[in-house]
C-alpha cells in the first residue's frame, strides 16, 4: 500500500500537563474557531489549544466534563475514542466497551485471577454534545440571534444496560452477541473508537467487533426529548433506529472516522493490543445510504489512501481531524497515543503529524473547514 505523505509537524504545548496526559491522547477535533480540541482515554477532561505561532497551538485549558454533563462515577476515566464539532457543538464519546483487569507482575496466581476478571466502567458509556460559544464550552446558552433557542449540553439517556444505543443494540443479530457476554475491547469485543456527526446523525466506528473481515459503523440519529438528555430518533426503513455500515477494511477496526465533505476518512487500525498497519480509508456517500450497507474495496465506494509509517512500540493512531496546511486545505492531522520519544521537545510538548489528502479526491460535497 501507498505511504502516507508526511506535509508538516504540529506541536501541541500544554501546561503543567502530566505524562498520561501527553502519552494518552485519543481524540482530536478542529473548531471554527481555529481552537484544536484533544481528549484521553485515561481522563474525565478535555483540553482546548489555541494557535500561538505557525504551526505551533498552545495556551493550554482544560474542561472537567462533570461540569457540563453528568457522569456515573466522576472519579473513573470516560475512555474518550471520539471527538467531533458539528453546528456549534462538540461532540464526544466513550468506548462503551468493558475491560479486563491487568497483570501486575508481582503474585502469579493474583495475576491469574485477575486477568480472569472483566470490569464495567459506566462512564464508558457517554455520548454527549456541548455548546460552544468564542471558543468556550458551555452548559447552555441562547444564541443572540435566536434568542428562543437555548442550547444545552446533553448527552444520550443512560440505563441499566449502559444507554439508549446499548439497549436497542441488544438483540441484533450481528452485535447483540457482543453485548449479551461482553468480551473486553481489545479483545474483538464492543469497542466504539471513531467518531463522526453530522447534524442529528451520528456515526459510530467499531473496533470490535470485526466480523469475517468486516468492521462495523453504526448509524443513529438523536434528539434532545427535554434539557440535557438525547434520546434515539428512527432512522432508516421499519423505523429502526440504527444502521450498520459493513465496510472492508482489510481485517482491521476502526479507530477513528472524520468527515470528509459527504464522504468519511477512516483511521483503521488492529483490533487487538497489537503492532500493526494503521491505514486511512476513503468511503464515499454515506449520508446517502438509505438503509444498512456493505461496501468492499471492489466497489466504486471504498478506497485505501495510504497506510501511517509502522513505529514499533510507539506511535499508534487514535485521533483524526482535518486541519489545513501548506496549500492543502484539507490536509489530515494523525494524534498519537503512547507518542515516540523523539516527538517530545520537552515536558509538555509533543508533535503530531499532518499527512496530504491524495488528490484528486472525488468529493460529494464540499468540506467543513
Amino acid at each position: 500500500m501507498p505511504a502516507g505523505f508526511l506535509l508538516s509537524r504540529v506541536l501541541l504545548r500544554f501546561e503543567q500537563t502530566s505524562e498520561d496526559l501527553l502519552g494518552d491522547l485519543s481524540a482530536a477535533a478542529l473548531t471554527p474557531d481555529g481552537s484544536l480540541w484533544v481528549g484521553s482515554d485515561e481522563f474525565t477532561t478535555l483540553e482546548r489549544l489555541s494557535p500561538v505561532a505557525p504551526y505551533v497551538y498552545g495556551d493550554h485549558r482544560t474542561y472537567a466534563l462533570d461540569e457540563f454533563v453528568s457522569l456515573a462515577n466522576p472519579e473513573d476515566e470516560i475512555d474518550i475514542e471520539g471527538l467531533d464539532y458539528a453546528e456549534g457543538y462538540l461532540w464526544l464519546t466513550g468506548s462503551h466497551s468493558t475491560k479486563r483487569k491487568k497483570v501486575k507482575g508481582k503474585k502469579t496466581a493474583k495475576d491469574i485471577e485477575r486477568i480472569g476478571t472483566i470490569k464495567r466502567d459506566d462512564n464508558r458509556y457517554l455520548l454527549a454534545r456541548i455548546p460552544i460559544w468564542g471558543g468556550e464550552l458551555l452548559k447552555s446558552y441562547v444564541e443572540p440571534a435566536q434568542p428562543d433557542h437555548k442550547r444545552h449540553a446533553a448527552c444520550l439517556r443512560q440505563s441499566s444496560a449502559g444507554n439508549l444505543l446499548i439497549e436497542a443494540l441488544a438483540d441484533d443479530n450481528h452485535l447483540g452477541p457482543f453485548l449479551s457476554f461482553p468480551l473486553p475491547s481489545k479483545e474483538n469485543g464492543f469497542d466504539i473508537e471513531g467518531l463522526a456527526v453530522r447534524g442529528e446523525r451520528v456515526f459510530l466506528g467499531l473496533r470490535g467487533p470485526v466480523l469475517c473481515g468486516w468492521a462495523i459503523i453504526v448509524e443513529i440519529a438523536v434528539e434532545e426529548s427535554e434539557a440535557g438528555v438525547l434520546t434515539l430518533k428512527p432512522i432508516g426503513p421499519s423505523d429502526v433506529l440504527y444502521k450498520k455500515h459493513f465496510v472492508d477494511l482489510n481485517g482491521l477496526g476502526v479507530r477513528e472516522l472524520c468527515f470528509l465533505g459527504e464522504d468519511l476518512i477512516i483511521l483503521a487500525g488492529p483490533t487487538m493490543a497489537l503492532e500493526g498497519t494503521m491505514r486511512i480509508f476513503h468511503l464515499h456517500g454515506i449520508l446517502e445510504q438509505p438503509s444498512d450497507s456493505l461496501s468492499s474495496q471492489d466497489s466504486d465506494d471504498l478506497e485505501v489512501l495510504f497506510d501511517l509509517p509502522l513505529t514499533i512500540g510507539s506511535d499508534h493512531a487514535e485521533g483524526l481531524t482535518l486541519f489545513p496546511c501548506l496549500d492543502h486545505n484539507p490536509a489530515l492531522m494523525v494524534v498519537y497515543d503512547d507518542p515516540n520519544i523523539a516527538r517530545r521537545s520537552d515536558a509538555h510538548s509533543v508533535y503530531v503529524d499532518v499527512f496530504r489528502l491524495p488528490l484528486p479526491l472525488p468529493l460529494s460535497g464540499t468540506t467543513d473547514m
